[in-house]
């Protein structure tokens, strides 16, 4: 598409003869995201249509649908949003904690907390991109009683920016200014124009804690608030009980902000368990509602389908499962600290040995064997939405071309088969959660790596460890304590920029910042970090897109990271539940709109 086809379509649309949601449909198939389509419409002075995939919601009364219950096998440990360390941690905060807005599933903006979505046609965006304003829905009351305003949204811009705090979400508050208009009115000001401004207060970035609650609480003793672990928010649903790592249980809040809702009487998010279990407890016996992130052999879910109790979800968005190769060394301390920013990996430091590594990954046999319908193989980190797919990067699978590399780069075999060089023995450690697919792939890389002389000692942690925010955890992702780990990130938004900036050299995971920063590979690359700020302000959504390419071709092509399979959101529900689920948030991001049909 040339730029001269875009000013024809906008121009169509302010004429009336194409419509808003043609428009976005029509670049949609061109890889341009929805809520980049929505903001070219909204720079012209054409507002927004409204999201149009959340289901029609049938019930016409409030409570009366019994209890509503949900597994998850990896379970959760606290319920504050901005210390929400894995998806599970985030998913379990969103059943209390809401944001201004959430994506759904076609990529548009739903209100949530907010009264309507901002655009330039009602001034809640501002023409030069610099500015985005959010009227709050009024009424809105925290599960105490407290009245809900303007005090609370700009409460959580200063608790998230404040490196006291040391929160998750501070990436998307540290770099812009929040002004209260009025009691129901806020101003996010940017520094400069800025193409993606529904980051902060959106999604699971965006959900807002109560200010009363934790206002002393705003420091160095953040973690410390009885509130991490009894939440009061705004959600459909109160707080009844949390057992860490265990179960989590609310009950209807009777004074919610939407009519009729929420249907269920109560609510209980299960964890523990496997993946297998937790598919087999809503497709087989039926003891659960819904089982969410079946990372499960998809021959075994189509043989559990069969029963007809239940039915597997599958829906497309920009998670990943992939493999990183530790940029720093994790064997040795510096001044305290292992896998120091100030080390350097013994092997990885060598380009060589990470080709061999990415050319010993069998993607092929791990999508046809393991994942199926749950995993296609992929070469790009950056997958989704097209537009943002990178033509350039190829996978390939060739133990032989890996000999020849490391042979040519002088590691050369010992007595044990394991190549060595200048000291250095490529052994490494090589861990993951518990799961069973994973541990498949584990070994089909294992195999691969033995035959090319690299010894891959395999390493299991149980998920709730794994995926802890316990900063006296080592075994936990974050820390990357290991050479080798593999795990799925999750792509929140329908737009990159949040996904990208997990390589950006400022959010290196680190003793500094509680192991909280998103960059855990602890990769750096100056042109990344230029081009990065280059896409934060880039307003033309084709440069924009070739950014983001760039990007991920320089990440994919370092080799640290080598992508393996494309997660789109496999879950498994009963057939008479209808859920409301985008692979551009959080599952329960309208956990308000579930019910049963009877």
């Amino acid at each position: 598409m040339t730029e001269d086809d875009l000013r024809q379509m906008i121009g169509r649309v302010k004429r009336g003869s194409l419509s808003r949601r043609g428009f976005v449909k029509r670049l949609a198939a061109f890889g341009l995201t929805a809520p980049m389509a929505t903001q070219l419409l909204a720079l012209h002075g054409i507002s927004p249509a409204s999201a149009q995939s959340v289901p029609a919601y049938k019930p016409t009364r409030r409570g009366g649908g019994g209890p509503l219950k949900i597994l998850y096998w990896q379970a959760s440990t606290l319920l504050n949003p901005h210390f929400a360390v894995g998806t599970t941690n985030q998913e379990a905060s969103r059943v209390f904690y809401e944001p201004l807005a959430g994506w759904a599933a076609d990529g548009t903006l739903y209100p949530v907390l907010a009264a309507e979505i901002p655009s330039v046609e009602n001034k809640g965006l501002s023409e030069d991109g610099r500015s985005v304003t959010w009227k709050l829905k009024r009424g809105v009351k925290w599960h105490d009683g407290t009245d809900f305003s303007a005090d609370d949204v700009v409460f959580n811009w200063e608790y998230a920016k404040n490196p006291q705090v040391a929160g998750v979400s501070s990436g998307s508050y540290t770099d812009v200014n929040v002004v209260k208009v009025d009691d129901h009115t806020v101003r996010v000001e940017f520094n400069k124009p800025t193409p993606f401004w529904a980051d902060a207060f959106v999604a699971s970035r965006g959900m807002l804690i109560p200010k009363h609650l934790f206002k002393d609480y705003n420091g160095t003793n953040a973690r410390d608030a009885p509130a991490n672990l009894r939440p009061v928010g705004t959600g459909a649903y109160k707080f009844v009980s949390f057992a860490p790592g265990d179960n989590l249980r609310g009950e209807l809040n009777p004074n919610y902000h939407m009519n009729n809702r929420p249907y269920f009487d109560t609510l209980e998010v299960k964890g523990g368990g496997d993946a297998v279990s937790a598919a087999r407890a809503v497709l087989q016996t039926g003891d659960f509602d819904y089982a969410w992130n079946l990372q499960v052999e998809d021959e075994i879910l189509k043989r559990l389908e069969a029963a007809n109790r239940g039915k597997v979800n599958i829906v497309e968005g920009g998670n990943i499962e992939f493999i990183m190769l530790n940029a720093t060394d994790p064997s040795r301390e510096v001044d305290g600290e292992r896998a120091s920013i100030k080390s350097e990996h013994p092997a990885f430091k060598d380009p060589a040995v990470r080709e061999a590594m990415s050319l010993l990954l069998d993607r092929g046999s791990i999508e046809r064997f393991i994942y199926g319908r749950g995993g296609p193989a992929t070469s790009n980190f950056l997958n989704n939405p097209p537009r943002f797919a990178s033509p350039n990067t190829r996978w390939e699978f060739n133990i032989e071309k890996a000999n020849q590399i490391l042979d040519q780069a002088g590691w050369a075999r010992g007595r044990d088969g394991i190549r060595t060089k200048d000291g250095v023995r490529l052994r490494f450690i090589y861990q993951t959660s518990v799961n069973a697919p994973r541990q498949r792939t584990q070994a089909i890389y294992k195999q691969a790596a033995q035959r090319a002389g690299i010894d891959l000692e395999l390493k299991s942690v149980t998920a709730s460890v794994f995926f802890s925010a316990d900063v006296a955890n080592p075994d936990t992702y974050t820390k990357f304590f290991a050479d080798v780990q593999m795990y799925t990130t999750t792509m929140t938004q329908a737009d990159p920029q949040l996904f990208m900036n997990q390589f950006v050299s400022w959010e290196i995971s680190s003793k500094a910042n509680n192991w909280q920063g998103r960059n855990i590979v602890r990769w750096r690359n100056e042109e990344y970090d230029r081009i990065f700020r280059d896409a934060e302000g880039e307003l033309d959504p084709v440069k924009r897109a070739a950014l983001f390419i760039r990007m991920n071709d320089l990440i994919v092509g370092s080799n640290h990271i080598i992508p393996l399979v494309k997660r789109p959101l496999v879950s498994a529900s009963l057939n008479n539940l209808n859920t409301v689920l985008s692979a551009w948030d959080n599952t329960h991001w309208l956990l308000s709109d579930w019910f049963r049909e009877t």
